[in-house]
């Protein structure tokens, strides 16, 4: 029911997903009457066996504090959808809402995994290479050492799941590539991540996330969101420099159509609707945050993050690889709150 468009994004993309996926079965969370007003619009079959409706009569606003949602609207769609996969009714949540009320809502519904902190937000992010997998995105401004290794490990089963790569390079975040740089935490979670079984191959600066050959790039909330932030926003400035650019003369606008194939590749590309879809690693079920200003496309893409989720049992595998991982170490993690 939330995000910046709600219904009118939400709905037809679950319709899209359920002609593109035999398997899939949703349910639409939310006011009954909406939706349905919403189905007929887009004049969607009466019934499916596949899509049903679960009623919930309270909306998380955007704006609204994590603490006051969890506390205070116990029926809204969100609160509802999760309790759906709490209870098995169902076996993945994707929601465009709040973020902060996402995270606390799931968190304390669902739980983490054992030997987990903190969830983390992890996505897939355009690279020379492809795509990088970058984590966390904003769910923990402040972090340990600790809880950098356990986005690794989490960051690692992940992309081995998805992408079948048994050792993905895992790279961490800093403001510099050598050993001596960086503070106590970055320096402690390198120490960790040296000693364990994944495949660590150190330091990453802020350009090494679009220009390195790695996996994933490890971060804390702030830092991973900041440079999230500004990497869109530079694209978009490309973009726009290039719309200049091609509309500023008649000839200009000759070269822009010879240019038209390679635009539309390039635009392809860095569009940033096939990479909605953010998980919540660590916790016990799959939830998966879309954009909140994504359109149908890219709503429906963060539904196929969660149906590929589901038939990979990403959770088990983070909790498979986290136990492999914590054999190597010497000592067992100590809890951190």
């Amino acid at each position: 029911m939330s995000g910046d468009h709600g219904l009118s994004v939400t709905v037809p993309a679950a319709l899209s997903c359920l002609e593109q996926i035999p398997a899939l079965h949703v349910v639409l969370v939310g006011d009954q009457p909406l939706i349905e007003a919403e189905l007929r619009r887009l004049k969607a079959a009466k019934s499916d066996p596949r899509r049903r409706i679960h009623h919930a009569s309270e909306v998380v606003g955007m704006d609204e504090a994590p603490t006051k949602a969890l506390r205070n609207k116990k029926d809204s769609s969100m609160r509802v959808a999760i309790d759906l996969v709490k209870d098995g009714a169902a076996q993945a949540m994707v929601s465009a809402g709040n973020t902060g009320a996402l995270m606390a809502t799931a968190k304390f519904v669902l739980k983490t995994l054992p030997g987990i902190d903190r969830p983390a937000i992890v996505s897939a992010i355009p690279s020379v290479s492809g795509h990088v997998h970058m984590l966390d995105l904003g769910a923990n401004a402040e972090c340990t050492s600790e809880q950098l290794f356990q986005f690794a490990v989490m960051g690692s089963a992940l992309i081995t799941a998805m992408q079948g790569k048994p050792q993905p390079r895992v790279a961490l975040l800093n403001i510099g590539s050598e050993e001596i740089k960086g503070n106590d935490v970055i320096k402690g979670a390198a120490a960790l991540l040296q000693a364990s079984s994944l495949n660590y191959i150190g330091f990453v600066e802020g350009d090494g996330i679009f220009l390195s050959d790695v996996d994933l790039v490890v971060c804390d909330g702030f830092v991973g969101n900041v440079a999230l932030k500004t990497g869109e926003g530079v694209a978009k400035m490309i973009r726009q420099f290039l719309k200049d650019e091609f509309t500023a003369s008649f000839l200009n606008k000759l070269a822009a159509v010879a240019a038209m194939p390679a635009l539309k590749a390039l635009g392809k590309r860095i569009d940033p609707r096939h990479y909605n879809g953010a998980s919540f690693l660590g916790l016990s079920c799959t939830v998966v945050k879309s954009h909140g200003g994504a359109d149908a496309v890219g709503f429906a893409n963060a539904i196929r993050v969660g149906v590929r989720e589901v038939e990979l049992d990403v959770p088990r595998r983070i909790s498979v690889l986290l136990g492999q991982t914590l054999q190597t170490r010497s000592e067992p993690i100590a809890p951190t709150a």
